[in-house]
C-alpha cells in the first residue's frame, strides 16, 4: 500500500491480536472446532490501514461501505473466489465497494507470499473471525461474529479518527449490569453465541438504525405501575397488546430458529422499532408485548425531579462519571432519567439521531440512575 500510515492502527493491533488470541485458545480447550485462526498484528495494522484510508474516499460520489474479513477461502462456506486475488490497496476496495455494500457480504482477505490480498466475498463466516468494517469515513468497527449466519456481531474495538476505544469485555461483570448489556458484550457465554437471539439487542440496533430518535420502555408483564408516571390518555394505546414479537421470542425458547422464524422475527423487530420513531416513548413488557406508542412521560406524583445520573461506557479505561442527565442529551434523556427513577423495575433504550445509544435502569448499589452508554456495541 502507498501513502502514509494511519497511527491509531498501529497503536491498537497487539491488543486486538492479544484479544483474538485469547479467545480462540479459551473456544479449542473448550473443544469448538471450525474457528478462524488470528492474525498477528501485523496483519491487523494491514487491515486497519487499509480501511480507514478507503473509508476516506469516494466512489462516484458514495462513501465507500466495506467489510474485511480476514480467511483463506478454504474457511468460508460458499465463497465467491475471483480468478485473480487484488491487493489490498485503499483504491481497489473502494472500486469493489458497490459490489459489497450490502450487510451481510465481507471482502474476504489472506495473506500469501508475504502480501495480503482480497481473494472473494463471502456471506459465512466462522466464529472469532476477525472483521474490518467501515461504517463512515474515519469511523471503524474491529468485531466478530458469534457464529452461524444470524445475530449481533460482538464488537471488539472502534476507531474514529485519532480515537481510539478497544470494548471492555469485563465490563458484564460489574454490578447491576442490564442483562441487554451483557448479550451487547457477548463474552460471558461463548458457548451459547452460536444460538443466541437477544431480542432487546436487535431491538437496539433497529431503533438507532432509523437515526430519528426514539424512547422504548421496557416494563414489568406482572405490574401496571409504570402507568403511573405516563400521561393519560396514551395517544396511541395498543388494545389488544400486540404480543407477535413475545410469541417469536418463545418459540426460540423452544427450539425454533430457521430461516423462517429469522425473518419474520427481523421484520417484527422492525415494526416496533419504528414506532420508537414517533414522538413519545413507545412501551413494551418484559414478555415483548407492546402495549402503546407516542407515550408521555410525566413526574411520579411525590416523586423528586431526578438530579444526577451515573454514567459509564463498557470500553477499557473507562471511569463512570455523575451527571445531570440532560448533560447526556435532550428531553428524551431526562424523561428517560426521570421513569427508571420512579420505576425502578424498569428499564429504558433511548436512541439519539446522531448515533448515541443509552440504557438506562435502577442502580441499588449506587441508589441512582445509571445511564449507560452503548453506542460502541451497537455500530
Amino acid at each position: 500500500m502507498s501513502g502514509p500510515a494511519y497511527p491509531a492502527a498501529h497503536a491498537i493491533a497487539a491488543r486486538v491480536r492479544d484479544h483474538f488470541a485469547r479467545h480462540v485458545a479459551e473456544a479449542q480447550q473448550r473443544g469448538q472446532t471450525g474457528l478462524a485462526m488470528p492474525p498477528d498484528a501485523d496483519t491487523i495494522e494491514a487491515l486497519i490501514d487499509a480501511a480507514f484510508w478507503a473509508s476516506l474516499r469516494r466512489e462516484e460520489n458514495v462513501v465507500p461501505t466495506i467489510s474485511l474479513a480476514f480467511l483463506t477461502p478454504d474457511e468460508a462456506p460458499y465463497p465467491l473466489r475471483f480468478d485473480r486475488a487484488i491487493p489490498l490497496e485503499p483504491g481497489r476496495l473502494v472500486k469493489l465497494a458497490p459490489a459489497v455494500e450490502r450487510a451481510g457480504i465481507h471482502l474476504g482477505v489472506h495473506r500469501d507470499g508475504g502480501a495480503l490480498w482480497v481473494w472473494g466475498t463471502v456471506r459465512m463466516i466462522p466464529p472469532l473471525c476477525v472483521v474490518v468494517e467501515v461504517t463512515a469515513p474515519g469511523l471503524l468497527v474491529v468485531k466478530h461474529h458469534r457464529g452461524g449466519e444470524a445475530g449481533k456481531f460482538v464488537n471488539v474495538a472502534v476507531l474514529e479518527g485519532d480515537r481510539v476505544k478497544m470494548v471492555d469485555e469485563h465490563a458484564s461483570s460489574l454490578p447491576d449490569c442490564p442483562p441487554l448489556l451483557t448479550s451487547l458484550l457477548g463474552f460471558d457465554s461463548p458457548a451459547s453465541w452460536i444460538d443466541s437471539v437477544n431480542v432487546l439487542v436487535q431491538l437496539a440496533v433497529s431503533m438507532r438504525a432509523h437515526r430519528r430518535g426514539g424512547i422504548l420502555l421496557v416494563v414489568p408483564d406482572s405490574s401496571d405501575a409504570w402507568t403511573e408516571s405516563i400521561v393519560r390518555p396514551i395517544p396511541y394505546a395498543v388494545s389488544p397488546p400486540f404480543d407477535v414479537l413475545g410469541r417469536l421470542a418463545r418459540a426460540s425458547s423452544a427450539g425454533e430458529s430457521g430461516r423462517t422464524w429469522q425473518d419474520a422475527l427481523a421484520r417484527v423487530v422492525d415494526l416496533i422499532a419504528g414506532l420508537t420513531a414517533v414522538d413519545g416513548a413507545t412501551i413494551m413488557t418484559t414478555r415483548y408485548d407492546v402495549l402503546a406508542f407516542g407515550a408521555k412521560i410525566a413526574r411520579k406524583k411525590g416523586s423528586p425531579q431526578v438530579e444526577q445520573v451515573v454514567v459509564t461506557e463498557p470500553i477499557e479505561g473507562g471511569v463512570a462519571e455523575v451527571m445531570h442527565p440532560t448533560q447526556l442529551g435532550g428531553t428524551r434523556h431526562l424523561s428517560a432519567a426521570q421513569f427508571v427513577h420512579d420505576q425502578r423495575d424498569a428499564v429504558v433504550l433511548v436512541a439519539s439521531q446522531d448515533g448515541r445509544f443509552t440504557v438506562f435502569a435502577w442502580s441499588p448499589c449506587e441508589n441512582m440512575v445509571h445511564a449507560h452508554r452503548v453506542e460502541v456495541l451497537l455500530l
